[in-house]
């Protein structure tokens, strides 16, 4: 099983001609609203997956369409707890070429309790896999709580923060940073993916594909080609899909079901609703 420690955001999404420039009024073609947030997105990719996940986060009381939006997705409502802050959220232009440019809100992402975490870590198994965000506060606490009680932590160092990263950095197993975050990384530690001292590093390279370091070995993994619509959310839908497969142990598999995954995933608007399950990846695979 994976325990994600996650966000969950109302995506308020908005089909622009181009992406603004500082000071610039554009004019929205479409607009739409999404269950959306890293932390829902990935639990929702490694449901879809075929993995075992329990997501634990915080709505605001705000936060009711958001619910049914989780319970739809067949996700346990069990570790959502309701507390007295807004409801995360996110901004979103989309433009004509499906890149994007997003703003956040914290919210109720931002309320973690250390009581909610410790209960929610009692329920693991010595087996189980923590996945962690820099969308949510106390990401330090989780990760340190989870190693000393024997779990595997995987975190996801988005959004990047240097600092954020330094924190965690022993008491992770498997890092995962798209290729801007691990060069921006580097430059902080002066030390590459190689050298961090971690049994795994991935790295997402968009069109270029990904590469996991995993001890001596660096596994490659190219890109699918598609057209791409909405490109929010692809990274989230890559590392969900991947851990959802890469706890079986099979790490080949799983970066070529993460890619392909990813590469359906940008064919539709969205973030979350986009997430292709298990028998669509399965049948892109067969086809390619």
């Amino acid at each position: 099983m994976i325990l994600n420690f996650g966000s969950i955001n109302l995506d308020l999404v908005y089909r622009v001609p181009h992406l603004p420039a500082p000071g610039e009024t554009l004019a929205s073609s479409s607009f739409m609203r999404y269950l959306g947030g890293k932390g829902i997105n990935q639990s929702i990719a490694v449901a879809r997956a075929g993995g075992t996940v329990h997501h634990i986060g915080c709505l605001g009381p705000d936060g009711g369409w958001l619910r049914e939006q989780i319970a739809g997705f067949g996700l346990s409502l069990d570790g959502i707890a309701t507390v007295d802050v807004p409801t995360g959220h996110a901004v979103i232009f989309v433009d004509e070429a499906a890149e994007n440019q997003i703003v956040l809100f914290g919210g109720s992402n931002h309320a973690f309790t250390q009581d909610q975490i410790d209960r929610a870590l009692a329920q693991a198994s010595a087996e189980d896999w923590v996945l962690l965000q820099n969308e949510t506060n106390l990401v330090p606490y989780v990760a340190q709580t989870a190693k000393a009680r024997g779990l595997k932590v995987a975190y996801s160092a988005a959004p990047f923060d240097a600092v954020a990263v330094r924190e965690v950095l022993d008491h992770i197993d498997l890092l995962a940073l798209n290729e801007g975050e691990a060069a921006a990384l580097a430059s902080d530690l002066g030390r590459g993916a190689s050298d961090l001292g971690l049994d795994h590093v991935l790295i997402t390279k968009g069109a270029d594909g990904a590469e996991l370091h995993s001890a001596d070995q660096v596994f490659h993994q190219g890109s699918f080609a598609v057209e791409s619509i909405d490109t929010t959310g692809a990274g989230d839908t890559f590392l969900g899909a991947f851990m959802a497969r890469f706890v079986d142990g099979d790490v080949a598999h799983a970066l070529e079901f993460a890619a392909a995954a990813s590469a359906l995933q940008v064919t539709r608007q969205g973030a979350a609703a986009a997430i292709p399950d298990k028998a669509e990846v399965e049948a892109f695979l067969r086809v390619r």
